[in-house]
């Protein structure tokens, strides 16, 4: 997360806040490798990642840096229903659970195993299909939305 769109790229330096965001002129093909190997010393400091879309719908802000060193501004700009479905079976796999729950064809992927006591998926509806798990709950919640 960024905390500003105040970003100028100038001579191969992604500059924020009189700050270094990215070097480009390094080698690499992530964000983070060309940080590591940069000589630049006032490096931008980085302090949230989000893993999914579903934490960066969860988070306030609106201006974001991708692993490929991409600044961008994400506006939420329309509405999504959530639904909370009962969790009918759940695939414990090495690294992740796989999600089965109840009026929904398909699985969900989480990637962590389940409490014995979490029984609800919160799924997020885009155009009145089934889209994204947006949370896990011990308790049905109320059907509501959330902007997307």
């Amino acid at each position: 997360m960024l905390h500003t769109d105040n970003i100028e790229l100038i001579d191969g330096i992604l500059w924020i806040e009189d700050q270094v965001l990215d070097d480009r002129n390094m080698p690499g093909k992530t964000l983070g490798i060309r940080r590591l190997q940069s000589p630049m010393k006032s490096m931008y400091r980085l302090d949230k990642m989000f893993p999914d879309f579903v934490s960066v719908l969860k988070h306030k802000g609106r201006c974001y840096v991708d692993s490929l060193g991409r600044a961008f501004i994400y506006e939420k700009t329309r509405n999504a229903k959530l639904k909370y479905h009962k969790i009918r079976k759940q695939e414990k796999k090495d690294v992740a659970t796989v999600l089965w729950v109840k009026d929904v064809p398909f699985p969900f992927t989480l990637k962590r195993p389940l409490q014995p006591e979490e029984t609800w998926a919160g799924i997020l509806y885009d155009r009145g299909l089934p889209w994204e798990l947006y949370e896990i709950t011990t308790t049905k919640k109320r059907d509501s939305w959330r902007k997307v």
